[in-house]
């Protein structure tokens, strides 16, 4: 259960002033641990892996849409 623990504590990190660097870091990271959990929830099927991963997913989703900046209107 150590895996579910890092996750959750990695769900505690702070999103903000955070440098281009730290973006890519976290975007990383929370990609691995999803994947992760996922081998994990395919033995075990338990809901609470994945309400983590759903909630990983969304501060992945955060970080990424940060990094791609928004679309420039033409």
């Amino acid at each position: 259960m150590d895996l579910i623990e890092k996750a959750l504590e990695f769900e505690q990190t702070s999103l903000k002033s955070l440098s281009t660097s730290d973006r890519i870091k976290i975007s990383r990271e929370a990609k691995e641990l999803i994947l992760e959990l996922n081998e994990l929830y395919k033995t075990q099927k338990d809901e609470n892996i994945m309400d983590i991963m759903k909630r990983l997913t969304a501060m992945k989703r955060k970080v990424e849409k940060r990094l791609k900046g928004r679309p420039h209107s033409t």
